[in-house]
Formats: structure tokens, sequence, C-alpha cells
């Protein structure tokens, strides 16, 4: 099991994969820029501690940031030096507010990018979750979604994979980092699905992949 820390673990999609994590057996901290909300979060979950979010990224195997993109920089700046050799995981979606259901990818190309420069190129950086609804994730039932896992850095891609199993969701390989673009695009796409055809939190599942891991 893995030593992990959520940071903004006390928002929706933080909440949801901590909730998720804990239940795989993971020793999760909730970070938060609030301590009561991540002890109160912390305590419903069952989680193994909280912290704020510079100390919850201290001494972790996997440092998972959950923070909407106009926090992103200000969030990672705070744990950069606290890292180490965590594989860190930005979930972060650039959207632009009002107009969420137009895509409208930042001028460096993706928030894995921003998230890359704002992080060094020491820090193995893998980007996930953009495409799973957080209150699907922030409950017990079966998610009929893929999560697809992009880096730069092979290992780290495949510790991001293996994690998904225990949560309910099937991990596939995205490829590099650059291609994580696609995924936050499709984020908006999402949201206009779920607005136009009355879904309840729309994902995305790929078909005919003979060499597939199995969907939980």
């Amino acid at each position: 099991m893995a030593s992990i820390a959520v940071i903004g673990g006390t928002g929706a999609l933080g909440k949801g994969i901590a909730r998720r994590l804990v239940k795989a057996g993971h020793d999760v901290t909730i970070g938060s820029r609030s301590a009561e909300k991540a002890q109160a979060t912390a305590e419903e979950l069952g989680a193994a501690g909280f912290a704020a979010n510079a100390d919850a990224a201290s001494g972790k195997d996997v440092v998972i940031v959950t923070v909407p993109h106009a926090s992103q920089g200000d969030t990672l700046a705070l744990i950069q030096d606290k890292v180490g050799d965590a594989v860190v995981v930005d979930t972060t979606v650039p959207l632009v507010p009002p107009k969420v259901m137009r895509v409208q990818l930042p001028a460096e190309g993706s928030a894995a990018m921003q998230a890359r420069a704002h992080l060094g190129p020491d820090v193995k950086l893998v980007t996930a979750f953009h495409n799973v609804s957080a209150h699907h994730l922030d409950s017990d039932h079966a998610i009929d979604c893929d999560v697809l896992v992009f880096s730069d850095d092979v290992d780290a891609r495949k510790t991001v994979i293996g994690l998904c199993p225990g949560m309910g969701l099937r991990g596939l390989s995205g490829g590099s980092l650059g291609n994580s673009a696609a995924a936050e695009a499709l984020t908006s796409i999402l949201i206009y699905m779920n607005k136009t055809y009355k879904a309840d939190g729309a994902g995305i599942r790929f078909t005919s992949l003979t060499d597939a891991p199995p969907i939980p």
C-alpha cells in the first residue's frame, strides 16, 4: 500500500479520490489550506491523517494535486520543495468560467505543461483523473469510466495506473505528458454532453483494447 497525500483533499474531486484510495487500503493524508476542513474530511473518510498542503506533501510516495486551475500555480509552488522523489499527479483542467463547455487550453498548450514549468524537470510528474466525475468518485458505486494517465516518466505513469483498480477504475496509458491536452480538452466536451443529453456525469470508455487491463 502507498503513502499518498491528496492536496486540496477537501474539494469535490480531492475528496472523491481520497475516499476511493482509503477504501483501497492506502495510507492517505488529506491536505488543505484549512486545518479544520482537512480534519473533518479525514475523520469522515477514515484517512490516516491531515495537514496543511505543504506539510501533507512531505515524505509521501504519491502526491495528488486536486485544485482548480486558478490555484494550480500557487499550490505547486507551495509543494515543489516538499515532494522529493514522490510521484506528483496533477488533475488540473484549464476550465475558464463561465464558458466551461468551450475548450480553452492555455498558451503553454495544456495545464500539464504549466505544471511542468512550475515544478521543474526533475519532479516525477503525471497527469490523470481529468474525465471522471467527482460525485461518482465520492460514492461506493461502480464507475463506467476509464482513466487516461500521462507522463514522460514511464515508471511514474505505471505507478498511477496501478492505483486505479483499487479505486474501481481502469487506468490506461495515454502516452507522453504533452498528450494530456487531449484529456483536458475532453472535460469541456463532457460537461457539454452532461447538459445536452442530461447525463449524470458522463465519462469515457475505450473499446477493443486487446491487451488492456480488465474493467473492474
